[in-house]
């Protein structure tokens, strides 16, 4: 039972993801600012960071499987979020062994993790799609603001989040001493 906890999680925060943005203000949204939430990615990194071994991957894992997810919902190019989520989890999940976890380290990891796929996605959309965004428009409007919004999601979730996914991984290591 406690194997779907972080699925169930993951799911419940990919839908509110679709919907975030209706709970914005009307000006924020007629703006030219993009603000992105990447909640599902935020949660990836805290599992990279609070619950992944050094030899478990389950970040690249759930990255790929929500990112194909995202992508089945919400976009109309599959693959997109599924390559960035699974590629920018598992650059996190190695960057975590030469860091200490806490919470300066999960808001870091975090900043360059949407970074990291915000950018990825925004590479492949404008080579799949041909945008005509130049880099400085894009980080200007959208990626500064993206990351913005995801450091808030970052440090609201942060007191909640961590102390689970350390506990349930300190369960995982004991049971799997036990076999």
């Amino acid at each position: 039972m406690k194997r779907l906890l972080l699925p169930a999680i993951l799911l419940v925060f990919l839908i509110l993801e679709g919907t975030a943005t209706d709970f914005l203000p009307k000006e924020w949204l007629l703006s030219d600012y993009y603000m992105i939430p990447h909640w599902v990615f935020v949660i990836l990194v805290y599992i990279a960071i609070f619950y992944d071994f050094d030899s478990t991957y389950y970040c690249v894992l759930y990255g790929i499987i929500f990112g194909f997810l995202f992508d089945l919902l919400y976009t109309d190019i599959l693959g997109v979020y599924m390559f960035t989520y699974g590629i920018a989890a598992y650059i996190i999940h190695g960057l975590k062994k030469l860091l200490h976890a806490n919470m300066f380290v999960a808001i870091l990891m975090s900043i360059v993790g949407v970074a990291l796929a915000d950018a990825l996605i925004f590479f492949l959309y404008s080579s799949v799609q041909g945008f005509v965004m130049t880099w400085k428009t894009y980080a200007l409007m959208s990626l500064i603001p993206t990351l913005l919004a995801n450091l808030v999601f970052t440090l609201v979730l942060y007191p909640f989040l961590p102390p689970l996914l350390y506990k349930w991984s300190e369960e995982q290591l004991a049971s799997q001493k036990a076999v």
